[in-house]
């Protein structure tokens, strides 16, 4: 009986087109590969599965790569998506389903878990944990709402029915339906968690006095969307870094959650130009300024983004997609025009 997660993905490798055909059910089968958009199993043809291949090592069968954002990985990362998973143990344990092995004994059972401190990364943790992928729920509403259509690659945002809300320690909780982001540290650990509450129906944001809150560690961290190598963009805002995303769907992008926490964002090591996405007010310009400064001192290119309008959501809901695509077109380095852009955002 396999008792790691090497053991584990040889297994499930043995069996990559049972594997793909069950858990990535949008995509099919070319020649020695399966096709699908991601590993979320969102319909598409940028991320290829090996179906055939040694039991281990590179071109090992089960391994894979997302050509549009460059995340890569095995088969467990792909029950991880695909299930929405946040816990290894649930990753495993679904993979011994698929694969009809036992259960490794139970271990005894533990004391409740302790309250976790409120606002704490642990409680942060728990919230995640606790949520559910975004496809057909409020989330996806409240973002095509918004002008938001380009949905992959956003396994870093969750949906809570029933969020708790509370508007100061003297008033009663309350519960919303909510969009919940994951931050991370550079090594992809979650440090924290932003809560957007929405309105009953998806329409909005909920008529709350604060209807984003965050929780947990954010200094230095974010909600990233793909995985930066050399070049990626970094902005405030959720809503405006997917707006961006409708432009340039490949650039891994990063969302600070505020002007200060983007002023102090940490760079992954790899990255050499680093696109600052502006919002038009004066603590956008403070930020951008500061992220300059500290792009600069680490030898990394600093180029602003600027929304024609207040912010580029903004801009896809009242300009349109096209001007949005051109705008940002023109501000782009142009290696970076053929590499990022969407060709057929126009």
């Amino acid at each position: 009986m396999p008792d790691n997660a090497s053991d584990l993905a040889q297994r499930l490798g043995r069996q990559a087109e049972a594997v793909c055909r069950h858990y990535l059910s949008n995509g099919r089968r070319e020649g020695r590969y399966w096709l699908v958009g991601d590993a979320r199993n969102t319909p598409g043809r940028s991320m290829f599965v090996r179906l055939k291949g040694a039991e281990f090592g590179k071109g090992a069968a089960g391994k894979w790569r997302d050509a549009a954002t460059g995340e890569h990985g095995d088969l467990l990362d792909v029950i991880r998506e695909s299930r929405g998973l946040l816990d290894f143990k649930d990753v495993v344990d679904e993979a011994r389903v698929f694969l009809s092995l036992p259960h490794p004994d139970p271990e005894p059972q533990s004391r409740r878990l302790a309250p976790a401190p409120t606002g704490s990364a642990e409680a942060a943790r728990r919230l995640l944990s606790m949520s559910q992928p975004i496809p057909g729920t409020l989330v996806e509403t409240y973002l095509r709402q918004r002008g938001i259509t380009a949905l992959h690659g956003t396994g870093s945002l969750r949906f809570h029915p029933r969020c708790y809300y509370r508007p100061d320690e003297h008033s009663p909780t309350e519960s919303w339906p909510a969009m919940i982001a994951s931050v991370t540290d550079l090594g992809g650990r979650i440090t924290g968690a932003h809560r957007t509450w929405l309105a009953l129906d998806g329409s909005g944001k909920a008529p709350i006095d604060t209807p984003r809150r965050a929780m947990g560690d954010l200094l230095g961290h974010a909600v990233r969307f793909g995985v930066a190598r050399d070049v990626m963009a970094a902005g405030e805002g959720i809503e405006t870094i997917l707006s961006l995303r409708m432009a340039s769907p490949p650039m891994p992008m990063a969302a600070a959650l505020s002007a200060a926490h983007l002023a102090a964002m940490l760079f992954p090591p790899t990255v050499r130009r680093l696109y600052i996405v502006r919002d038009d007010d004066p603590a956008g310009d403070g930020a951008r300024d500061s992220l300059i400064e500290r792009a600069n001192s680490f030898g990394i290119e600093a180029i602003v983004l600027s929304p024609t309008l207040g912010d580029f959501n903004e801009d896809l809901r009242r300009i349109g997609i096209s001007a949005l695509w051109a705008n940002v077109r023109g501000q782009l380095a142009p290696e970076d025009v053929v590499r990022f852009i969407a060709t057929d955002a126009m």
